[in-house]
């Protein structure tokens, strides 16, 4: 690249203090969705490609620090400082269920069969509630050595993965057993632990290094030295040839999966980076900081050129997402004064 272009992101504005979670949704009938956990006790949906306000999810009494979508993204969840986790219908906003917990709620995901909620907090506790039944007590695995930070499923919901606040690496768990099988070694704690979509790879971010593990036989595959202290990382999900990075300079660093040199760097926020996540079809990508905003950049056209006419949803790989294919979500969303004005 000959040029150096500046990236001009979508700046999506309407969370009154930090973005600490960011979630896309899988690409669904009506497009994909992005979904944000802030300290401002609010989530909010959004179309993941535009990046328009779609709601927000009104109940919670303090921060929410983590936030997902079910697979259909008809559902989503939160765990919040409020020692609960709420189920959300994502059609209309509406509270479906709040699980109390004892402490704050750090973590939370949806198995992939949509049947079940992880979640993990202060009280050093995975927690799995089953959402056909969930006025029933929850499965509860109590061996988390530290306070839980991160959890996520993988191996068709087999297998649960956590990290800790105060302690490194990252422990896999056997559903069935509740027992630990495996540790991921790390010398600083694991902010961010994602699954690959194709189940592949784990992608960890532990102090200045981010990692990326076997997610089959649990071995180191590359680790690379960050220029900073970063909090978030995720691998481009269609090709694995790019991921990203962001931390403690502000920066969204886009680095080459294979060597570990930076493409390129994104400037634009105005505090750290808590989270980065490559939305489903690679494309584009966004990151949340502690300036209150959104981010969602566009990957570079060298990069989407490589690839033209290889992806998955046919030529160029693109999921267009128009206006009406999403009004189903908003139709029945409750719209509330306070709402973002930019939409």
């Amino acid at each position: 690249m000959e040029k150096k272009k500046v990236a001009v992101p979508l700046v999506c504005h309407g969370h009154s203090r930090p973005v600490v979670d960011l979630f896309y949704s899988p690409v669904t009938p009506d497009g994909f969705f992005l979904i944000s956990a802030s300290k401002d006790a609010s989530p909010m949906l959004r179309n993941g490609e535009t990046g328009d306000w779609i709601g927000t999810f009104e109940g919670h009494k303090g921060a929410v620090w983590s936030c997902c979508l079910d697979t259909n993204a008809l559902r989503a969840a939160s765990g919040s400082a409020d020692f609960t986790a709420k189920i959300w219908d994502a059609l209309t906003g509406d509270e479906l269920h709040s699980f109390e917990h004892k402490h704050i709620v750090r973590a939370c995901a949806f198995s992939e069969d949509t049947h079940l909620l992880l979640t993990g907090g202060v009280e050093k506790m995975l927690r799995i509630f089953d959402l056909n039944r969930p006025d029933a007590p929850p499965r509860e695995v109590d061996k988390s050595p530290g306070s839980i930070r991160t959890v996520a499923w993988l191996h068709s919901d087999q297998t649960i993965l956590s990290s800790c606040t105060d302690i490194g690496g990252v422990r896999l768990w056997d559903v069935r057993s509740g027992k630990i099988v495996q540790t991921l070694e790390t010398k600083s704690p694991v902010t961010s632990a994602e699954v690959s979509q194709d189940g592949r790879y784990i992608t960890t971010a532990d102090g200045s290094t981010v990692k990326f593990w076997d997610a089959n036989h649990f071995g180191l595959v590359k680790s690379y030295n960050m220029p900073c202290t970063v909090e978030s990382a995720s691998l481009e999900p269609k090709f694995g040839n790019r991921f990203i990075a962001g931390g403690e300079d502000m920066w969204i660093h886009v680095f080459d999966f294979h060597t570990g040199e930076q493409i390129t760097c994104n400037k634009g926020h105005h505090g750290p980076v808590h989270c980065v996540r490559f939305s489903p079809i690679g494309e584009s990508y966004a990151s949340g900081s502690e300036d209150g905003t959104i981010r969602i950049w566009q990957m570079s056209p060298a990069t989407a050129d490589e690839h033209e006419g290889i992806g998955a949803n046919g030529p160029g790989g693109k999921v267009k997402v128009v206006a009406n294919e999403v009004a189903r979500k908003i139709e029945g969303f409750h719209i509330t004064k306070d709402g973002p004005s930019e939409g």
